[in-house]
């Protein structure tokens, strides 16, 4: 199992947008092949931040969701709302 964290920052003016584009999404993205779940998260001090932790059963699943038009729709509409560039880490529990 894995986990995807994402770190994404939007023009004030747009958070509400992507968290509408989020709230449509995120039931395709659960139900994706091996996507365990997925959950949004917004700075407690600059709402302009949000993260997404995706779990996955395996880095070829979040892989296959990567090149799925889901996400090349998503990161389409997403993309342009940004006011800095996203990051992006793959991550697993090692204290199992």
């Amino acid at each position: 199992m894995i986990t995807r964290i994402v770190k994404m920052t939007f023009r004030k003016e747009q958070t509400s947008a992507f968290e509408k584009i989020f709230e449509e999404v995120r039931p395709e993205i659960n139900k994706f092949k091996g996507c365990n779940g997925v959950d949004l998260y917004q700075d407690k001090k600059d709402t302009r931040i949000y993260f997404t932790f995706s779990t996955w059963t395996s880095e070829s699943d979040l892989e296959n969701y990567r090149q799925s038009g889901l996400f090349k729709g998503t990161w389409q509409k997403t993309k342009p709302l940004f006011e800095e560039a996203a990051q992006a880490w793959t991550v697993e529990n090692v204290l199992k």
